[in-house]
């Protein structure tokens, strides 16, 4: 049997849990979640990166051009006040079903 997947919402909350905590760059957040989940969570940048920008354009998150000394530019991605919202009440509708999935799992 597969692991399970998750989908673009998913994923879209679990960008906005690590944004939540501060702001970061994109490499950063994929870098991040791959070390939170002990790369059982491996979204590659090409997943990552378009979900950033949807975020943006929903408005749950904000972004800005940092610049470097000696690297490339970063885009920094924080919380709006939105994605606030939505990062409380995704997470609320997250534990919700997995207590549901371990009560039909036997977990």
């Amino acid at each position: 049997m597969t692991a399970p997947r998750l989908d673009r919402g998913d994923y879209g909350l679990l960008l906005l849990g690590l944004l939540g905590e501060r702001e970061m760059y994109g490499y950063e957040v994929v870098s991040e979640l791959r070390a939170r989940s002990t790369a059982v969570i491996d979204l590659p940048e090409g997943t990552v990166y378009p979900a950033l920008r949807r975020l943006e354009r929903d408005g749950l998150v904000r972004a800005r051009w940092v610049d470097v000394e000696g690297a490339p530019r970063r885009r920094y991605y924080a919380l709006t006040t939105a994605g606030e919202r939505a990062l409380t009440e995704g997470r609320e509708s997250w534990h919700r079903f997995t207590r549901a999935a371990d009560q039909v799992l036997g977990g």
